[in-house]
């Protein structure tokens, strides 16, 4: 296909002019594979070059996997949508908002006015929030001891609502929680569960909390975005955490978050196996959240993220896994796409519509970098081009 030659022209350009340092590339239709790309360098000083199994910190992107985890459960009846989470996970039991900080700096925190349910967590409504996109937390932090998420101690969880459960949509720690939830609800680690009833279903095998010394040497560098638009190698070790991130811990490749894509593309079924039900799927793919407005997600720590608007002028929603469009997108995805990221410059969408997922991967700090999320749509564009050619 030429548009899909095209493709190809595009990500090595980006690479070529140092755009992005590296970066793979892939979509499939309802049919298999449509596009596999790799280009650029795993380190931009010393490679080596970039390939389709190249690893890389997948960030938010597990938020998906910990979502249909979750979902696997209530299709069991081992978790429930709308009861209070507080049943399966007693430290959420009394939830506390803070509502501002008194003349000595010390917070102000007052009992949330209904409990936190797993729709809540699912949808980013409970409350919680993310230092790196709300002061409060910030200062919350540093007043209190309490450690920052950004350590990887369990402590870190245990941060109070900026809001009421269900009265706004706030990016935040709400999936660590539900990967929690998985934990008491199966009654095994996270890291197990995902193994057992996810990646060893799909084919899998380059995904996990813990790389294997195979993959920690196909691992990319991450690299941060300097001022005058260059990019710097920093050292970024697979730290030791007291849990496993529900909300960001996953290692992963190209082909293999593909098919975990695959799968929801195809209802649940793919590989041989079923994950979820076609229902569940569907209800995954539907805004959870009414008229609450997701709105720019303003930074706090611009050394993590700039600010977040991947979508600008365009309506958008929560599903039980991922932000969901309400309208289409410009560069060729339908209303009712489901899409995130991952802070280090990763991206993914589902087109249930036009039949057609895709990923793409770099690992650039901060977060919405300008460059990385150009090359998102101009990659997105060429997809849609081709299924159209």
């Amino acid at each position: 296909m030429q548009s899909l030659a095209g493709i190809d022209a595009t990500l090595s350009r980006a690479a070529e002019a140092k755009e992005v340092p590296g970066v793979v590339a892939l979509a499939a239709t309802d049919t298999g594979v449509l596009y596999e790309g790799a280009f650029g360098l795993r380190d931009v000083v010393d490679g080596p070059a970039m390939t389709r199994d190249s690893v890389f910190r997948i960030a938010s992107m597990t938020k998906a996997v910990t979502s249909v985890a979750a979902l696997q459960l209530v299709e069991q009846g081992k978790l429930q949508l709308d009861e209070p989470i507080g049943k399966v996970l007693p430290e959420l039991a009394a939830p506390q908002v803070l509502e501002g900080f008194d003349s000595s700096g010390a917070p102000r925190l007052r009992p949330a006015k209904r409990p936190i349910t797993l729709r809540h967590l699912l949808t980013h409504t409970a409350g919680f929030g993310y230092e790196v996109w709300d002061p409060d937390l910030i200062r919350y932090v540093k007043v209190t001891g309490i450690p920052s998420i950004l350590t990887g101690k369990l402590a870190a969880l245990h941060l109070p609502l900026v809001f009421d459960p269900g009265e706004r949509w706030e990016y935040g720690i709400n999936i660590d929680w539900v990967g929690r939830a998985v934990e008491a609800a199966a009654r095994q680690p996270l890291d197990a569960y995902f193994s057992a009833h996810i990646f060893a279903p799909l084919g899998m095998t380059d995904t996990g909390f813990v790389p294997s010394a195979d993959q920690a040497s196909r691992l990319v560098r991450v690299h941060r975005r300097g001022l005058d638009g260059s990019l710097e190698p920093i050292t970024m070790e697979i730290s030791h955490r007291e849990f496993f991130s529900g909300g960001g811990g996953l290692l992963s490749t190209g082909r293999d978050y593909l098919t975990f894509l695959q799968m929801l593309l195809h209802q649940g079924r793919f590989n041989g196996a079923e994950l979820l039900r076609p229902g569940t799927v569907s209800q995954i793919g539907q805004n959870q959240i009414g008229n609450l407005q997701l709105g720019i997600m303003k930074t706090a720590m611009p050394e993590l993220s700039n600010d977040v608007d991947l979508f600008p002028g365009v309506r958008c929603g929560h599903g039980l896994a991922s932000v969901v469009n309400a309208q289409q997108g410009p560069n060729g995805r339908s209303a009712g796409t489901l899409t995130w990221a991952g802070l280090f410059n990763t991206y993914y969408w589902i087109d249930p519509q036009k039949h057609v997922t895709g990923v793409i991967l770099t690992q650039i700090l901060p977060f919405a970098d300008a460059r990385a999320v150009k090359l998102y749509g101009e990659f997105e564009r060429g997809i849609y081009d081709a299924l159209q050619s």
